[in-house]
């Protein structure tokens, strides 16, 4: 037993169920970087997949109902075929030079996002195109490195949604594609027993991470939830920037 490597999941496990409770995901990244300092990238994505899929299936019960159908039908179509994209790409991209670009894309976003008194008006929803865009890129990057949340937060972030149906909605979004993630990640060999049995022994934690952080979204105003989703999306965007260079320079 490598207990070392027991401890980093554990950890990984809490930070993603609070993040997708009650955050949308967005602080979920450090997960697989994580993980990864005992194990290979790979290995660390695989043993995080299924546990994302069983805490999907957590917050989508806690947000039962409360998700933007029309958000839903927009964003996941295009977000399956980035995962499709991700599955038959998967050996022609460095994962390294794909978080240098989701991270400057999320940082770029949080800066000239973030709120601010003396905006003279609010940021407008995307178009058509640009939101299939985003939501396709949320897809594939999702699949290549699970950093699928600062595409995603691109587009839903200007969608005019409240805080709660704002998470409802992720949760359903990244739902589907998770599950969708299951297909391709088997044929390309990522899974085996041992890995979907050590991933699910971590479901309690999950169950504890997911409701927790459900907890802490009820208690926190819809101005401090979105500067805290903003704060979450710009260290998102650092640590994604920052680990891809250590590698790619």
């Amino acid at each position: 037993m490598d207990w070392l490597l027991i401890l980093l999941i554990s950890i990984a496990v809490i930070i993603t169920g609070i993040s997708k409770g009650g955050f949308s995901g967005a602080f979920g990244i450090i997960a697989v970087p994580l993980i990864s300092l005992k194990t290979s990238p790979m290995q660390a994505a695989a043993i995080m997949l299924p546990i994302l899929c069983i805490m999907d299936l957590f917050t989508v019960q806690k947000f039962w109902k409360k998700w933007d159908t029309t958000q839903l039908i927009q964003c996941i179509p295009p977000a399956i075929i980035g995962v499709i994209i991700g599955g038959l790409t998967a050996t022609w991209f460095s994962e390294d030079w794909l978080k240098i670009l989701v991270g400057i894309i999320a940082i770029g976003f949080s800066i000239n996002s973030w709120p601010r008194k003396n905006r003279k008006k609010d940021l407008a929803p995307l178009g058509a195109l640009a939101s299939k865009f985003w939501c396709t890129l949320g897809g594939f990057t999702s699949f290549m490195a699970h950093a699928g949340g600062p595409p995603m937060s691109v587009y839903l972030l200007r969608a005019k949604l409240d805080k709660t149906r704002y998470v409802a909605t992720a949760a359903v979004i990244f739902a589907a594609i998770n599950y969708v993630k299951l297909i391709p990640y088997t044929l390309l060999g990522d899974f085996h027993t041992e890995t979907i049995l050590l991933s699910l022994c971590f479901t309690p934690l999950a169950y504890l991470g997911v409701h927790t952080g459900a907890w802490l979204h009820y208690k926190l105003s819809s101005d401090l939830f979105f500067k805290c989703m903003f704060t979450f999306l710009f260290l998102t965007g650092l640590k994604l920037t920052w680990s891809g260079l250590l590698v790619v320079l």
